[in-house]
C-alpha cells in the first residue's frame, strides 16, 4: 500500500524524497499560516524567522500537494520526513483524510503545528509577519527565500493564497527600503 504525504509549504517545491505521483489535494479543517517561529531552518534563537504550518481552523481548507510514495519507500520516506519536520517537535505528525483533485479521498501523513509548543505564534498580524520574514536568516537560508519559493510554486500550480501574495509584496517593499 502506498504512503501519501500532504505538502503545503516547502514540501511543495522541495520534497526531498522520491515519489511516484504528485496530485493537487485539499485538507479540510486547517489553514496554511505563518504561525511557527523558525529557530533552525529560517531563523535563529536570537532572531527567529517564520515558517508555514497547518493551524486548525473551523471552516478552513488548505489546498496543497499530495505525494504518493511507493510502499517499498514508505519507511525511508517517513524517516527522512521525521528528521526534517520534527527537528524541534513544533510539528505533530498526524494522518488526515485529504481529497485528491479529480480523485478519491486518501489518508495522508500531514505535519500540523502543535499549538502548545513554544514556537507556536498563531494570530500574528500580516505586517508583523512581513517584518520578521524580511530580516530572518537560518541554517537553510533567508526567510524571504522560503516565502518567495513557496508563493511562486503555489501560484505555478494554480493554488491561490491571498495572504502569501500580500506578504510577498510587503516583504519585497521592506527589502527595498533596506537597501
Amino acid at each position: 500500500m502506498p504512503l501519501w504525504v500532504f505538502g503545503y509549504g516547502s514540501l511543495v517545491w522541495n520534497p526531498g524524497f522520491d515519489h511516484e505521483d504528485r496530485v493537487l489535494a485539499m485538507l479540510p479543517g486547517y489553514a496554511r499560516t505563518f504561525c511557527m517561529r523558525s529557530i533552525h531552518h529560517r531563523g535563529t534563537d536570537e532572531r527567529p524567522g517564520l515558517v508555514l504550518a497547518l493551524d486548525r481552523a473551523q471552516g478552513a481548507a488548505c489546498r496543497g500537494v499530495a505525494f504518493r510514495v511507493p510502499a517499498v519507500r514508505a519507511a525511508a520516506t517517513l524517516e527522512y520526513l521525521r528528521e526534517r519536520e520534527l527537528i524541534s517537535s513544533a510539528y505533530l505528525e498526524e494522518v488526515h483524510p485529504i481529497t485528491l483533485d479529480h480523485g478519491p479521498t486518501v489518508e495522508a501523513v500531514t505535519y500540523v503545528v502543535d499549538t502548545a509548543h513554544v514556537q507556536y505564534c498563531g494570530g500574528l498580524p500580516l505586517e508583523t509577519q512581513a517584518q520578521i520574514i524580511a530580516r530572518a536568516v537560518g541554517g537553510r537560508g533567508p526567510n524571504t527565500e522560503y516565502l518567495y519559493n513557496t508563493a511562486a510554486h503555489l501560484a505555478e500550480l494554480g493554488i491561490e493564497d491571498a495572504d502569501l501574495d500580500w506578504l510577498v509584496a510587503r516583504v519585497r517593499a521592506i527589502a527595498g527600503e533596506q537597501g
